[in-house]
């Protein structure tokens, strides 16, 4: 049964003050980077502060969901990296608490706010979208002066087409101005040409006046069918200066945003599930349409009846009809109408057709939208809980609290899911990816790292061990330190030399055998290396009397002993045979081609070290052993001589029984 202890309200307390924090940093991050998307909307407005709060609160409810996984990530980081810090954590183990039982509380927690999270994105925010999109369009309805955009045609003005090439921000002036006035429809039009001009609203902000320099003024006129006066095609006027006056509502309106409400971000899920199926079976019936217009513009011509054109069918199958002849037996004149008519039919078919792929494209857009908004939902939710099990053990592990190393992880790590998540978005929206293979891309690489540092944690498993992962870039790299044996303060037991002595003669007689049996300088066998057991026992047992040896040796005062320990050099008793000790990862690493490729190379080298290894070995045991004979024997002493000595006859038996 699930009971509040002293230890879960403690561990809230921690969580809860760091998440509330943390979440209104994130939050207001991510509101700045929304905002410079529509600076530009904003600027030079005069929109009143009621306006701008609006803005943004409808802004800050919809990017709420967005700031709750962040700001789990980095609260939990900290929050486990303080208990860490702390050794508050290590005593929670002691006592014989595991890393998840620890965590209980704030699970349940964040599956709240998880559930929290869904709510936003079910009830509050398809509502907040919807307000900010129409305060938005109405924010660009404010001042056109300012909204006008350079070498496109504006169409904010009811009645007016603004086209501006140039816009001078300093002076307010405009250049190269094209005006088109359609007041009285297509029939009464009005074209406005000007060199340059200037665009201000009157003081109660219902009118625009243009003052244009250098201009003409072309003007469409009705017909007028009057006695002893011709028709007058349009009228043109030519000037120097000229001020027009717009109907123009300069104050801030809200404007209508009815089609708002077909985007799939303004709907719940429910919603979007039931007009999943509309769509779809639009799409299907549009399908079905072009399907049948093609099938019918195959088949017919206005001149030409169906059982005629199955009729002309057959006859070509049958080669009882020749097109190219048909032709050839054709006037000049009907040859060039025949062509022109096939050329336009070309064309027109063209057309169509990238008219319905066009559409149709629009059609499967919009039924991506709305499957990648529904999963979005779900997966925006459960990312709370992956960046809890993804944060909470990581603050366990690397024991940092505070806002140093815990943002830096915490950013990189929110990096990496935002690339995955907008690069599955956009390859699913694009239709270049299918739509749950692109939204659940991020969400399938982060669960599995959750998995695993959850794991490493409640294990109290090494992770970011720096030396062992080096150890293993060197290992693999065949990078070796090298042997560094140093004198000794204290000695409880000198070297027994001439038994070590004998031990190095008979390394060097190991050494010798091997060398003739093994021909290092051949390239291995690849089968035998990756597809079949076996390791080289010879050279272990050669390393490990020698590194006995050293270990006795190096109890020794004796400098010259110590300078010749420090030749040996550290022998890789394995790396020449095969790459892995597990029989199944030789073979992977067999099969595949360029891993196997570079493990091989390295075991040609790693043959080629041992060699070298074992000829300075073979040398350095030489000169320990004239140098134990002259120093610690009254002549020099060879294997012969050392084996008929009564305790080295013992030691040779004993290590025979071995």
């Amino acid at each position: 049964m699930f009971r509040i202890k002293k230890l879960d309200i403690f561990i809230i307390k921690q969580f809860g003050l760091l998440f509330i924090g943390t979440f209104f940093i994130c939050q207001f991050v991510l509101m700045m980077q929304f905002l410079w998307r529509y600076v530009d909307e904003l600027i030079g407005k005069g929109l009143s502060l009621e306006v701008m709060a609006q803005f943004f609160w409808y802004m800050g409810l919809m990017l709420m969901p967005q700031a709750f996984p962040l700001a789990i990530l980095l609260s939990s980081l900290i929050a486990f990296g303080n208990l860490g810090e702390s050794s508050e954590l290590t005593a929670i183990k002691a006592a014989g608490i595991s890393m998840l039982q620890a965590m209980r509380s704030l699970i349940v927690i964040v599956l709240i706010i998880s559930g929290i999270s869904f709510y936003f994105q079910e009830v509050i925010g398809p509502k907040s979208f919807i307000s900010f999109r129409q305060l938005l369009i109405s924010m660009q309805q404010k001042n056109p002066e300012v909204e006008i955009p350079e070498g496109i045609f504006y169409d904010g003005i009811r009645g007016s087409n603004i086209y501006v090439q140039k816009k001078d921000m300093q002076t307010g002036m405009l250049y190269g101005i094209m005006i088109y006035r359609m007041n009285g429809g297509y029939d009464d039009a009005a074209v406005i040409l000007a060199d340059s001009g200037r665009m201000q609203t009157t003081e109660e902000k219902k009118h625009l006046i243009l003052s244009l320099y250098s201009g003409e003024w072309f003007e469409n006129m009705r017909s007028q069918d009057v006695a002893g006066s011709a028709n007058i095609p349009y009228r043109r006027e030519t000037f120097s200066n000229k001020r027009i006056v717009l109907d123009f509502d300069g104050d801030f309106n809200m404007q209508e945003a009815g089609w708002i409400a077909s985007d799939a971000r303004s709907k719940s899920l429910g919603k979007i599930l039931h007009d999943l199926d509309s769509i779809r079976e639009f799409n299907d019936s549009v399908g079905h349409q072009f399907y049948h217009e093609a099938k019918m513009a195959a088949f017919y011509r206005p001149s030409i009846s169906k059982k005629d054109s199955l009729k002309a069918v057959e006859s070509v199958k049958k080669d009882v009809l020749n097109f190219d002849s048909v032709y050839n037996n054709l006037a000049p004149e009907a040859k060039q109408r025949v062509m022109k008519m096939a050329v336009s039919d070309a064309q027109a078919a063209a057309s169509d057709l990238e008219f319905k792929g066009d559409y149709s494209d629009a059609l499967n857009s919009n039924d991506r939208a709305h499957m990648i908004e529904a999963i979005n939902k779900v997966t925006l939710s459960l990312s709370c809980l992956i960046f809890f099990f993804i944060g909470a053990p990581l603050g366990a592990i690397i024991r940092k609290g505070g806002l140093g190393v815990p943002v830096i992880i915490s950013v990189l790590v929110f990096i990496v899911y935002y690339i995955l998540e907008n690069t599955g978005m956009r390859m699913a929206r694009d239709d270049i990816w299918t739509v749950w293979f692109g939204k659940l891309l991020g969400t399938c690489v982060l669960t599995p790292i959750a998995v695993f540092f959850t794991y490493k944690a409640n294990n109290d498993s090494v992770v970011f061990n720096i030396d062992l992962y080096k150890q293993i870039l060197f290992t693999m790299l065949g990078i070796r330190s090298k042997r560094h044996v140093a004198m000794k303060e204290v000695i409880i037991e000198d070297p027994i030399y001439m038994a070590d002595a004998y031990h190095l003669l008979r390394i060097n007689k190991d050494i010798a055998a091997y060398s003739a049996e093994h021909q290092l300088l051949h390239l291995p066998n690849p089968i035998k290396v990756f597809f079949r057991p076996g390791d080289d026992q010879t050279i272990r047992h050669i390393n490990d009397e020698l590194e006995e040896t050293i270990e006795d040796l190096s109890n020794t005062k004796d400098r010259t002993v110590l300078t010749l320990l420090n030749h040996y050099p550290i022998v890789a008793t394995h790396a020449h045979t095969r790459p892995f000790r597990q029989k199944w990862l030789n073979i992977i690493t067999g099969l595949i081609l360029p891993v196997g490729i570079f493990f091989y190379i390295r075991m040609c080298r790693f043959r080629l070290r041992l060699r070298k290894d074992l000829h300075i070995i073979t040398q350095t045991n030489e000169q320990m052993v004239q140098h134990i004979s002259a120093t610690y024997s009254q002549e020099p002493i060879t294997l012969e001589e050392l084996e008929k000595m009564p305790f080295v006859t013992e030691l040779a038996n004993d290590i025979n029984n071995k």
